[in-house]
This record gives structure tokens, sequence and C-alpha cells, in this order.
């Protein structure tokens, strides 16, 4: 029999009432962007200050990208499958592996016209789709005006598609259209395979006898502007970059919007926490000109503003001011002859030493086709599942074999969690500011709800539901709510109870997830029947809905949460990571109630929220127990936590917090979960600390 109380008449039929939790989060990563923008290279007040760090920090942006550890520089293997002739320069037609099975396709624009070794440049494109008949020409053929533009000026110029839009089809949009939030948890970014490739690139520059290996530019506008960036960040090889409409700061992109108009390709996994300038300003002490238009809507003006003047500032400080430049033309987010006069002029300037006067447009003299480099795709290719394997991932350990090899396991997993996972956290011990908020008697039961800042800009609400009159309760469970739990949970309230919270029915709608099935029915019926426990028993109940639940749900358009979720990434965080913080607040605050200091705490939850309990329990004084039903056993299909894959997965977190707490395992097979138990009888743990248990059949 399906148990709803009446309070589920007073749910609202219509859109849910997002605006409270809308403008909270606008405010949310308002104050966080504002705190990394004010963050940004602040320690840098002499170069000597620059020069103790400049190390630190390119090391910081290889591992951002994964690329720390560096891949090994194998055999490029490079082929050349043809030629091009032009009265003015000759292009070949090439291909080369950056590492076995990730091949890059290009074009080489050789100067007809050489003496001696000529500067060599790389050109990277931008998003310029070209499919002829189905199949891809690569964006090298879209931006080949670009090639013959520098070699009829004397450059040796390669060209080369990237990941997404090459002759081999990529993936850019994991994130923004594909849903591998997986590639948080691995720390992988595309944006780290082109910089990889753009390094593997200058490496085949440099093996080309026509080439001074000592004079090596990078340019390139959109997205190739952002591999500009990323490449003249990571190799002092590059002695002039122009990146084109290729950066802004994280006020255009997470505030202003502009995230919504990139893909994956254009962002680090920002685990440090940087903003953007300060990868610019790893160009220095070296030639730089930022350039872009001034109405691009991607890549905004005041941002970009903002970009130069804070690059240039250490610049000056290095007495080399007249090594930086702007230069701003009129226009979109287009590819304008404009933009790359100042270029050329730049490199003419810095690599050549010559400064002239540009006289031959920029013309495309060939049909796309003509430009493709394979009649047949290599059967080895790993470019379309490259994601899986770019950035190493931890392997399952095997059961410590002593004490001391578990502890310093468990040190390092928990070191690597506040480093590299969970450093968007706030600083610990802020004031949780506990206010209460309602206090409701019915039917011989007592709610009480108390107001919480788990940080600025995110007020929760702990809502205590225990049997009226008890003064001391024996245990106290906290379960943290999802949104499904949440509708089901106000559902199941008696109406007394229900009129109380006329705030929190607000926020749900007559279509949430109430109605679903997938064991939705079984969860409503489980809250319905917790009032006749909560009387019969010493026991209290707490709830918790972390950030986007709840009284601080936000938008439930679909696109608009994606990419809500991308903005956290781009702060160095996860969506899911930062919920972890907020049970965490929640379970100080019910510690911290009166009469419940000494009460023993479990915690409880389902699905995702099983594995942010595990987590948030790990970093508070130990729960007595962990009751977890149906968790994900691995990040790979459960929630994203920043980098976390790189050391440990979800079993071996389990493991964590069952040598400090309890652990009870609900409709999992038992099987999955073999490392937390072979590590348990590894290390004599009592038997009680995991346990499984089956759920009662459903009632057909």
């Amino acid at each position: 029999m399906l148990l709803v109380s009446p309070a589920a008449r007073l749910l609202c039929a219509a859109a849910p009432d997002t605006s409270r939790g809308d403008q909270l989060l606008a405010e949310y990563f308002h104050r966080e962007t504002a705190q990394l923008r004010d963050a940004c290279l602040a320690d840098i007040r002499t170069i000597d200050d620059w020069q103790s760090r400049k190390a630190e920090y390119r090391r910081q942006l290889f591992e951002m990208l994964g690329l720390d550890p560096l891949p090994e520089r194998t055999d490029l293997q490079a082929t050349i499958t043809g030629r091009l002739e032009h009265p003015e320069f000759t292009v070949e037609k090439l291909h080369f592996q950056s590492r076995p099975g990730l091949y890059v396709t290009g074009n080489l624009y050789l100067p007809r016209q050489r003496d001696g070794r000529l500067p060599g440049m790389l050109y990277v494109c931008g998003h310029g789709r070209v499919v002829k008949d189905g199949v891809s020409l690569g964006n090298k053929t879209h931006y080949q005006h670009h090639g013959a533009w520098f070699a009829r000026q004397g450059y040796v110029c390669l060209v080369i598609d990237t990941l997404q839009l090459g002759e081999i089809e990529g993936v850019h949009h994991g994130t923004y259209r594909h849903d591998r939030w997986w590639w948080l948890s691995r720390g992988y970014t595309p944006a780290g395979v082109e910089a990889w490739n753009c390094i593997r690139a200058l490496d085949y520059l440099q093996s080309r006898p026509e080439v001074d290996a000592e004079r090596l530019g990078v340019t390139g506008r959109s997205g190739g502007g952002a591999y500009s960036w990323w490449l003249s960040a990571l190799d002092d090889r590059i002695r002039a970059a122009v990146p084109v409409a290729g950066i802004t700061d994280l006020q255009n992109h997470v505030v202003d919007g502009a995230v919504e108009g990139h893909c994956d390709c254009m962002y680090m996994v920002n685990t440090y926490r940087w903003d953007y300038p300060q990868v610019a300003a790893l160009n220095f002490p070296r030639p730089l000109l930022i350039s872009n238009t001034d109405r691009d809507r991607i890549f905004p003006l005041d941002g970009v503003y903002r970009t130069y003047f804070h690059v240039r500032r250490l610049y000056e400080l290095g007495q080399a001011g007249e090594r930086v430049g702007l230069n701003i033309t009129a226009g979109g987010h287009v590819d304008t002859q404009e933009l790359q006069m100042h270029a050329i002029r730049w490199f003419d300037q810095h690599l050549r030493n010559e400064p002239r006067v540009i006289e031959k447009a920029a013309v495309k003299f060939f049909p796309p086709e003509e430009l493709k480099v394979f009649a047949e795709l290599p059967a080895d290719q790993l470019n379309t599942v490259i994601d899986e394997t770019f950035v190493p991932m931890a392997a399952v350990p095997p059961p410590p074999a002593s004490q001391a090899a578990w502890q310093a396991q468990r040190d390092g997993w928990l070191r690597f969690l506040r480093e590299r996972s969970f450093r968007g956290w706030p600083a610990e011990g802020q004031p949780l500011a506990v206010q209460p908020a309602l206090s409701v008697e019915h039917d011989g039961l007592l709610l009480r709800a108390y107001d919480f800042q788990s940080q600025p800009a995110v007020p929760l609400r702990l809502y205590v539901l225990q049997r009226s009159g008890l003064a001391r309760p024996e245990l106290i469970v906290l379960q943290p709510l999802s949104q499904q739990d949440w509708t089901n949970w106000l559902a199941s309230l008696p109406p007394r109870f229900a009129e109380a919270l006329a705030a929190e029915q607000t926020t749900v709608a007559g279509n949430d997830e109430q109605g679903a099935d997938g064991g939705q029915a079984a969860r409503r019926a489980d809250f319905a029947a917790l009032p006749a426990l909560l009387t019969k028993f010493p026991w209290g109940m707490a709830y918790v809905a972390p950030r986007g639940v709840g009284l601080t749900r936000w938008t439930a358009d679909p696109k608009k949460q994606v990419q809500i979720r991308r903005r956290f990434y781009l702060l160095g965080q996860t969506w899911e990571g930062m919920q972890i913080w907020d049970i965490r607040r929640a379970m100080q605050v019910v510690r911290g109630l009166d009469g419940m200091q000494d009460v023993p705490l479990w915690l409880q939850a389902e699905g995702d929220l099983a594995v942010l309990s595990v987590y948030a329990s790990l970093f508070e004084p130990p729960v007595k127990r962990l009751d977890l039903y149906h968790p994900p056993t691995s990040h790979r299909a459960g929630p994203a936590v920043l980098n976390v894959l790189r050391a440990l997965d979800v079993p071996q977190a389990v493991a964590l917090a069952a040598e400090r707490s309890q652990v009870v395992l609900y409709g999992v097979d038992a099987a999955d979960w073999r490392y937390v138990t072979d590590t348990a009888q590894a290390l004599g743990w009592p038997q009680q600390q995991m346990r499984f248990r089956e759920l009662p059949a459903k009632t057909p």
C-alpha cells in the first residue's frame, strides 16, 4: 500500500519557484570568482618572487592539463603522404603520432625562396568544421590561408588539425554535450591533448632542416588562440606568441556567462584555482601580443583588457614592457585579416628582426579536399577514445600488507583529496551562524528547523524530527536529501508540518520525481513510515538539502544545469564536491545542538549522496555508522569529484570510512566491494565495521 499523506496535495502543480536558488547561486559565483581574481598573482611583488615561483606554476599547469607526469616523447612516426605546389610555396601533407595511436594531421607550408634556415610557425586551428560527403577534411583546410600567408612572408608554417575537428574526429564536448562528467573525476580535459599535440608539433618543426629551431612562434584564433596560450605557457621554445581571440578571465566566463559558448578544450582542470591571467603570465619575458576584436561575445573586450593589464604589470615589473602588446580591431568573433596583419608584424619584429610592410593578402589557394592527409583512416587510431587513456587512472591497490602500509596509503589518499579534490572548500572554522527557524508539534512528534551558513551565499536549513518530549535521543541519523528525496519527504509529512513548511512546498513541482518509478514508491513509503517509528523509539532524524536542492534549488532547465556544473568546474570545484562540504557543515550543526554533543551520529544516504556522505565523514570526527543505499561502485558512473580517479575510487573511499565508522551497504553486490572486505580482513577490523544487507523485495 502506498503511504502518501494529504500533504502531497499541497505540492505546487506549476513549475518550482527557483528564484531564490538562482539568486543565491549567482551571488556565490560572483564571490568565488572575485576571490580567485584577487588571489591571481597577488604574491608576486618583485621579479625575484616570480622567478622563485615560475617553475611550480608551470608544473601546476602541466598537472591541470593532465600532463604531469609528462608523457614519453615517443617516435613521432612522421609521414608525408603528398605534396601540393604553388609558385611561392610547397605544401606537404603529413601526419605524426604525438603518442602511439594519437594521430595529428597537418599541412606544412614551405617557402620556395629560402636563404638558410627560416623561422618556424605553428598555426593552431579554431573550430572551423570542414566536411565533404560525410568525410571530415580537418579544420586545417578551413585555416589554410594562414599557412599560405606565413609561407609567402618567409616562414615555415605548420598548420595542424585539432582533436575534434581533424580528419579523425575525437571529442571536445564531453561535459558540454555528452554528460561525460567523469572527465572531472579523471582529471581529463581535451585542452591537455591539444597542448601535448602542440608540444610534439614543435618537436617536428625542430626536426626539419628548413627551420631555425631557435626562432619558433605560435598563433591561432578562437580555439587555436586558446591552444596558443597553453603551448606558449608550457614551452619556452616559443620565442614569440600571438594568441588571437583565445583568452579572457573568470569574470567573463563564470559571472557573465561566456562559458556557455565554449567547449571543454578551452579549459584546464582548475585544481589550483587560477584565474586566466596566470596562464598568460607564464609567457614572461618572451614577446607576447594579445589580439582580439572589440565585439567578441565569447571573449568580451573588458575581460581581455583585464587580462592584458594584469600581465603587463609583470612585464613592467621585469623591465620588459615593450615585449607585451595589445591589438584590438573592430568586429565580432570572426577571422579577419586585420587581426592577422598585426600578428605577422609582431613576428617579423621578434623572430626576423626586420619590420616590413605587408603587401600580400591572405588567400585560400586549394580546394579543401586537396589538403586531406589520409586516403584511409588508420585502424590503430586512439583519437576517438583518447579520453579513456590520456590521463593515467589509479590502479586498484592490493590489500595492505601491514598496518604501517595501510597508514601510508590512507594518509596519502587523504592528502590527495585535500590538495587535489577539495582545494575549493572554504577555510575551516567559519561560523555556522545557526538560527532556529521553526518548531512545530503534531500528533506526538516535534519538528524543528535551523538555518545555518554552509559558506557565504550558501544558506541551508537543517530539519530535526523526533518524539515530542524526548529530551535527549539515543541516536540521531542525518540524511542528506536529493531532489527526489526532498519531494518524497515533503509529501510524507503530516498536514500540520506541511503547513509550517510553506516555503519548502514552493520548490516542488507537480511533475517532479514524486510520481516516477525506479524505486521511488518504496522511498516514499519509507519516509511515510518514519513518524510512526519515531513515536516508538527514542531516536532523532535530521535532514539537510545540500546546495541546489530544496530551498536553494536552482533552475530545472537541463541546458542551464549543464552550464552551472561547468561553472563550478571552472572555479576548481564540482557541484558534488561542494555538496560534500554542505554535509560536513550539517554534521557540525547537529553536533552543536543543545543536548546532542554526545549523542551518537549516523549518516544515511542513497545513490550518489551515499558516496558524498562517505567523503564528508572522512573530514569530521567519526560517525557511529554509515548506512549506504545503492551507492555507485565508481566515480565513472557516480558523482564528479575533481581528480579523484587519479588516486582512488569509491571502494577505497569506503575503506577509509570503514576504518573509523561502521559501514552498512544496502542493495549491492558484495563482489563489487571486495577491496573493502579484503582490507578489513587483512587489518583485522571487527566484523561489524563492514556489513551487507539485502533490501526487501518490491511488492508487485
